[in-house]
């Protein structure tokens, strides 16, 4: 860790208390991992503080690590519990923050851990009014609530809807289909109509081709 990150790293320590799990510096990026239930205090300060600064949102995204650390396709067999960061203890989806300081010219990247079953969290509209759309996004693709935020409502599917489609465990081929019902003149659901099919890699030899 360089004497910069250090830097930041020690006053963010002292400032955020408890709300900082962890912090980590890969590819000379920063990362902080904070307490879910401190979402608001932790943008706040980082936002208000002049030696933080970071007054702009770049990108707020939901993270499903469901099958995170498993890789079938070479045979390991290890538990996806085992290959996450120690701060998510086990939890599988997580909501993480993406902010810049203009005054500073530095980026930090904020990653905060949610429960399974219910996962929700605390919106940051009122700090940076750019997250509604990002929000509705996560809500739409993850299920991920955003409490406090004004109009928390699907943004990318119909109202209709069923499911959430970037969580790792949502089928390809989706739960229905639409189509266009000429004698009710409107748009319909119906049960999928394609198979479900596994997608296995190929793998291509060179056995039994003449080389010229």
């Amino acid at each position: 860790m360089s004497d910069f990150h250090q830097a930041v790293v020690s006053h963010a320590q002292e400032i955020l208390g408890e709300d900082l799990l962890a912090s980590d510096v890969a590819l000379g990026e920063l990362t902080f991992d904070v307490r879910r239930e401190g979402i608001l205090r932790v943008c706040r300060i980082l936002h208000d503080d002049q030696r933080f600064a970071f007054e702009q949102l770049i990108d707020l995204c939901g993270v499903d690590y469901l099958h995170y650390g498993l890789d079938d396709v070479q045979g390991l067999v290890a538990s996806a519990a085992a290959h996450r960061p120690a701060t998510s203890q086990g939890r599988r989806f997580a909501v993480v923050y993406h902010l810049l300081s203009l005054k500073h010219n530095r980026r930090l990247r904020l990653r905060a851990w949610l429960e399974d079953d219910f996962p929700r969290i605390e919106s940051v509209v009122e700090m940076w009014n750019g997250a509604n759309w990002f929000e509705r996004e996560a809500f739409d693709l993850f299920g991920i609530v955003f409490d406090g935020h004004p109009d928390l409502r699907r943004i990318l599917t119909d109202y209709g809807f069923v499911g959430h489609p970037f969580r790792k465990d949502f089928p390809i081929s989706g739960n229905v289909e639409m189509r266009y019902d000429p004698e009710k003149q409107r748009v319909i659901y119906q049960p999928v109509s394609i198979e479900p099919r596994v997608l296995v890699p190929r793998t291509i030899r060179d056995e039994g081709f003449a080389r010229g």
